[in-house]
């Protein structure tokens, strides 16, 4: 079994990197950069430091709801990534561990 580095950045929503949320400036960034996967997942509920709950409940609408961004590469990758992304996020947490890959079913992407 292979091990890989995943990358886990915790930001909030309202978070901004040159004039565009921050977690969708990461997850193109790593696209540019060639990185193997990134996949963002959004919160409906979370605090941080301030401990101000943010919730997506319907009749609480947060204008910062936790999002978790998850990058995921072999180590030379990620450790090359992680001065980027220390750059891009201001106010967030940023965590990296090694994980054991037990499985990887390969995409066939149709030809148009």
């Amino acid at each position: 079994m292979d091990t890989l580095e995943r990358l886990t950045i915790y930001v909030g929503e309202s978070d901004h990197w040159q004039g565009q949320p921050v977690y969708i400036a990461l997850v193109e960034e790593a696209r540019r950069r060639g990185i193997a996967g990134a996949t963002v997942t959004n919160g409906v509920a979370g605090f941080g430091k301030h401990q101000l709950l943010h919730t997506a409940r319907i009749f609480e609408l947060s204008s910062d709801l936790p999002m978790v961004v998850t990058i995921i590469d072999r180590a030379e990758s990620i450790n090359s990534f992680v001065p980027i992304v220390q750059k891009m996020v201001a106010g967030g947490i940023v965590v990296q561990d090694t994980v054991k890959l037990v499985h990887h079913a390969p995409v066939d992407i149709p030809k148009s």
